[in-house]
């Protein structure tokens, strides 16, 4: 998830298409006879892909391009006799080449649509060589928990913190760069490396957490650089895996990071079907969208009247003082509704201006439970069509959603739920009256219905209901019963 340095964020666009073809992919040097075996149209590039062991299954085979308006990549796997098809590509030069455990990327080849090409796939010299497009989590199987402070546990669940937006064990992580400057100790440059970004106060502070402990990191690191790698090879896709094809396009800006994409109503899969896909690209306040029949992309400033945040953060080992996190909407989660619609979340205000109704009373939601703030952030909704944002503003704090049956988008908080009805907004464009929030409240006098209650820090009263704290990051709602299932 992945903070992350220095990376292009790319859509990865849907194109699971399950082909009964034979979708694969891998090589350099080509020869450009022995497909000839392979049925290809004139839109798709196909052959054999072989090395010096003989046959090569269940290796990708990847095309790149920039001649269209967006960089745009293609990936398929080698059947059981090493034979795979690029299908329905956009015309443009492309350049070839084939990847896979136990190999290394064989050498570019360029090729064209409507062309039979034979790929040679390289035979990785070493294990260390193959090791290098090893999965993240292969790497991080190096790292050793040490005995000290903090026991097995809770090394684990301070550990974890990390990996909800960092692949830990991919190079950006197990190979610390040398613009982090000079250091006596590796783990000196673990504490700086732990600082960088407008997240790293709260990197750092997990980080010393783990006190001494902390320093199987630096020592991680350095057997890495020392020649260490991972032993054991992930297997090769095999079955199903195989008819998978994916395409990517190049899209928002060099620095932009963490995006949610809204691609159709989940509801209706089909609906917009190789339509507009939109993204909520954070760090730079931008929809992006991509038109994936034109192969290309655009972008489209996300509006906000919150204040602008992380104008100050440290300066970056690969963009210096450019500050590249600075923004305002602050967009995190992206839905698409039945009528194309994007609803997003994004800091419509300040955090602390919480609207009246939140808790004073004036509905009974707020007379039930009130939420006097701060929220972090409320809804936009940008409608294609008329390609106007409009502001939604709520008294609970908006991110991951779904849209329920009856056209509520409803979002995880901590310790409760709330929604926003869009049907109803629609009808009045009133914000106080589409949208209501709930607690969790276990029926502990068993009246069947939710009446006064005890506090989570109260003792249980048998004569009343009784409020639970609980998180919900993410939410996912039961089509047949409408329940609502969260993820802590």
């Amino acid at each position: 998830m992945k903070l992350r340095v220095n990376r292009r964020v790319v859509l990865l666009a849907v194109a699971c298409a399950l082909a009964a073809s034979l979708a694969s992919f891998i090589g350099v040097e080509a020869q450009q006879k022995g497909g000839a075996n392979v049925a290809i149209d004139s839109d798709d590039i196909g052959g054999v892909v072989t090395s010096a062991k003989g046959l090569e299954a269940g290796v990708w085979v990847i095309a790149e391009t920039t001649d269209l308006p967006a960089k745009f990549v293609k990936t398929v796997v080698t059947d059981d006799q090493g034979r795979y098809v690029l299908p329905d590509l956009p015309p443009a030069n492309y350049q070839v080449f084939v990847r896979g455990y136990g190999l290394v990327d064989s050498p570019h080849v360029p090729a064209k649509p409507g062309q039979h090409l034979d790929l040679k796939a390289v035979v990785a010299p070493d294990g260390r060589a193959a090791a290098q497009v090893y999965p993240a989590n292969y790497w991080l199987t190096l790292l050793r928990l040490p005995k000290g402070d903090l026991d097995e546990k809770d090394m684990m669940i301070e550990t974890k913190r990390c990996y909800s937006c960092h692949q830990v064990g991919d190079p950006a992580t197990r190979e610390l760069t040398k613009n982090l400057g000079s250091y006596k100790t590796s783990l000196e440059k673990w504490d700086r490396h732990t600082t960088m970004g407008p997240s790293g106060p709260g990197m750092a502070a997990n980080f010393k957490a783990m006190g001494a402990q902390r320093k199987m990191y630096a020592d991680w690191t350095d057997r890495i650089a020392e020649g260490a790698f991972p032993k054991v090879a992930p297997p090769r896709p095999k079955g199903v895996e195989r008819n998978i094809v994916i395409s990517m396009w190049d899209w928002a800006l060099p620095t932009s990071r963490r995006s949610d994409v809204a691609a159709t109503d989940e509801r209706t899969p089909t609906m917009n079907a190789n339509g507009l896909i939109y993204g909520t690209i954070q760090g730079s306040d931008i929809l992006a969208v991509l038109d994936p029949k034109k192969n290309e992309t655009s972008m489209i400033k996300i509006p906000s009247n919150g204040p602008v945040i992380d104008d100050k953060t440290p300066d970056s080992p690969s963009w210096g003082t450019e500050k590249i996190w600075q923004r305002q909407a602050d967009p995190r989660s992206a839905a698409m509704d039945s009528h194309g619609r994007v609803w997003l979340t994004a800091r419509t205000r300040a955090p602390q201006q919480q609207p009246a109704f939140c808790k004073d009373g004036s509905n009974k939601y707020s007379k039930y439970f009130p939420l006097p703030g701060p929220s972090a952030r409320q809804v936009e909704m940008y409608d294609p069509k008329t390609k106007q944002f409009t502001m939604v503003d709520t008294c609970f704090a908006a991110d991951h959603n779904k849209f329920d049956e009856k056209d509520s988008l409803v979002f995880g908080q901590n310790s409760a739920i709330g929604w926003v009805d869009t049907a109803t907004f629609d009808k009045t464009h009133d914000a106080a009256a589409s949208q209501g929030w709930c607690p969790a409240v276990l029926d502990t006098n068993g009246d069947g219905k939710i009446t006064e209650w005890t506090e989570p820090n109260e003792a249980v009263d048998p004569k009343k209901d009784h409020r639970i704290n609980f998180g919900c990051y993410s939410d996912a709602i039961n089509p047949k019963d409408g329940s609502i299932w969260c993820s802590g």
